[in-house]
């Protein structure tokens, strides 16, 4: 049997295991996104995890074009999202707080999350690559147009914000176990700075 050479094993292989996204797989599938309530959000971009089967963690790669917003201010109730800069510069609004970040930086918004948007204020392409976590259900607040969309499964409800109750952490009337623990970690350690 003649063996294949390295090109046309590479060749070959394009696409064809199931771990792997190849870059000539990955320009192929790009998509743009754009939102209906901002005109000046472009988003072009591949759901990397979502092509090859991740189900419960989702990461993409994303090019925003000079002067364009990746999407709109938002906030997630359930789900963590993060941003890595790969090219480029932006301004990052966070929560009332507007910074401007490039290339090589990190971003990452624990849930409940702090509104956040990004914009390309460069003179390039801002590409960064962006992930979390893919729950089955998830509540996103986007306070600058008063609304609230509740996303179970892939179905999707809008309400207006100013509808219903604030939607934050919840105030427990007895503390849980995590919460027990930590405080007697805390005890033992003043016990063990006085001894």
């Amino acid at each position: 049997m003649a063996k294949k050479s390295k090109a046309a094993k590479k060749a070959k292989g394009a696409g064809s295991h199931p771990h792997i996204l190849r870059g000539a797989e990955i320009a192929a599938r790009q998509e743009t996104s754009t939102h209906p309530w901002n005109p000046n959000a472009e988003a072009i971009g591949v759901q990397l995890g979502r092509a090859l089967g991740l189900k419960r963690a989702g990461i993409s790669i994303v090019r925003v074009p000079v002067g364009k917003d990746s999407f709109l201010p938002h906030a997630r109730h359930r789900e963590e999202e993060w941003v890595y800069l790969l090219m480029g510069q932006g301004m990052a609004l966070i929560g009332e707080e507007e910074i401007e970040i490039g290339a090589g930086d990190f971003l990452a918004f624990p849930a409940p999350q702090v509104t956040h948007h990004l914009r390309n204020v460069g003179a390039e392409d801002l590409v960064y690559l962006t992930g979390g976590e893919r729950a089955k259900m998830d509540v996103v607040d986007f306070p600058t147009q008063g609304k609230r969309t509740v996303r179970v499964g892939d179905n999707v409800t809008v309400y207006d914000l100013t509808a219903g109750a604030v939607i934050g952490p919840a105030k427990a009337d007895k503390p849980d176990k995590a919460d027990k623990a930590d405080k007697a970690d805390k005890a033992d350690k003043k016990k063990s700075k006085k001894a």
